[in-house]
């Protein structure tokens, strides 16, 4: 029954992972090929072996204490529907509910007492991600502290972040969006919500005038990775965007991202370990937030960090998106040779990748081409599918390739096969 239920979540759990393999067996299993999770639990009193294994990309901390708690909420459900005749209700339960609960289980940390506040808040964020306002998605956002609340107001205006008391404190209930000036005045970009772990509401922050001012750093929270170093071990934000998606920011620089129903971790490591040895680390983290970027406001992409010759890539070149025109060529050449650190600051990193064709750049971070169309013949095998998955697979013949979907999917590509995927 172990086994049969925790197939009927596997799919999830690929997604989750990028697309690991997964498995539990029972008794001890056997030892797998690095890189692997591999986790033991007791149900019933009987042993059970789990085992996630995906082998291009290591796996991070972080996703391994996520499939900790994951299996510890497994285990215990499984426990409460054990009664003959309540398989099909723990299914269910299982499907609706497992993702949620190890959400909440992974932010509660050694909090024991916080679960239940936790996924109250993101029940009450799951239902405002359908709400709409005059055709526009609601949208909000919340600080939740784990320090003080003097000691927070008062590291707050260090920062020359705006405070602005609440009082009395307010509690997060089922009417807490009642009135739409919870998800309009406070928008989860320009202000949050304040919060304590017991979901008491005791203030507001203003971040605007503060560290998202360019567009890539605002999308990706950056304002908000700050604020999270003042508000003690264990604090995060959760906010609900403009896609209607459901973001919980987590010190230093980790997202669990609810997309499309299904809940997601976007960590750069993975994207830093796919890219070191091509990249400078700081060209690195410059690129991977633009990336989750486009990701998020739904622009497509295909990146490629070529690891050869000019010379090779200009035999690659099958044309230009826009042919010959001389203007578009005028415009290149004032970027050509930028590095990713300096187009990013300009906001002009932004908008090429979100331009038709392939964006290449060197292993020293400079901007070889844009609108680039890779001629196929020159590779031995092109994976089937769109244009960008062409590309992509064609592309990664010569380098590593990053490529972003039109509906939000991030995907890695090396040796002409996809070996990673978020959303």
């Amino acid at each position: 029954m172990p086994i049969a239920a925790f197939d009927d979540i596997k799919g999830n759990l690929q997604t989750l992972l990028g697309g690991a393999q997964v498995s539990l067996v029972q008794g001890e299993g056997t030892p797998a090929e690095e890189p692997a999770i591999v986790e033991a639990i007791t149900i019933d009193e009987r042993p059970y072996a789990f085992t996630a294994q995906r082998p291009a990309i290591p796996f991070t901390r972080t996703e391994e204490v996520f499939c900790r708690e994951l299996l510890a909420a497994f285990a215990a459900m499984f426990t409460g529907f054990k009664q003959e005749g309540y398989a099909a209700h723990f299914r269910t339960a299982l499907l609706a509910s497992i993702m949620d609960i190890t959400v909440a289980r992974f932010l509660r940390g050694d909090h024991r007492k916080a679960f239940w506040s936790i996924q109250q808040l993101i029940q009450l964020l799951k239902n405002l991600s359908y709400q709409r306002y005059e055709g526009k998605p609601a949208t909000t956002g919340f600080l939740i502290h784990r320090t003080k609340l003097p000691d927070l107001r008062r590291r707050i205006r260090y920062q020359k972040y705006d405070w602005i008391d609440l009082n009395p404190p307010q509690a997060i209930s089922d009417d807490f969006f009642a009135n739409p000036l919870t998800y309009r005045f406070i928008d989860g970009l320009s202000s949050l919500f304040v919060a304590n772990i017991q979901m008491q509401v005791s203030g507001i922050i203003r971040t605007s005038a503060t560290a998202e001012r360019e567009e890539v750093d605002r999308q990706t929270h950056q304002g908000a990775f700050a604020l999270l170093q003042s508000a003690g071990s264990g604090a995060f934000a959760v906010k609900v965007n403009e896609a209607s998606e459901i973001e919980v920011i987590i010190s230093p620089d980790k997202l669990l991202v609810r997309r499309r129903g299904q809940w997601r971790i976007f960590d750069p490591d993975i994207i830093r370990s796919f890219l070191a040895g091509s990249l400078g680390s700081e060209e690195i983290n410059h690129l991977l937030w633009t990336v989750y970027t486009l990701s998020k406001t739904r622009h497509g992409t295909v990146v490629l960090i070529h690891e050869r010759t000019p010379r090779q890539l200009a035999a690659l070149k099958r044309g230009s998106v826009g042919g010959g025109d001389p203007l578009g060529a005028i415009l290149f050449g004032k970027v050509k040779g930028k590095s990713i650190g300096a187009l990013k600051q300009s906001g002009e990193l932004l908008r090429l990748l979100s331009s038709d064709g392939l964006t290449v750049f060197s292993t020293r971070g400079k901007l070889m081409e844009t609108g680039f169309i890779i001629d196929t013949s020159h590779t031995r095998e092109v994976v089937a599918g769109g244009g960008r998955t062409t590309a992509a697979s064609a592309a990664s013949y010569f380098g590593r390739v990053i490529k972003v979907s039109e509906d939000g999917p991030i995907e890695l590509y090396r040796g002409g096969k996809r070996v990673y995927r978020f959303g």
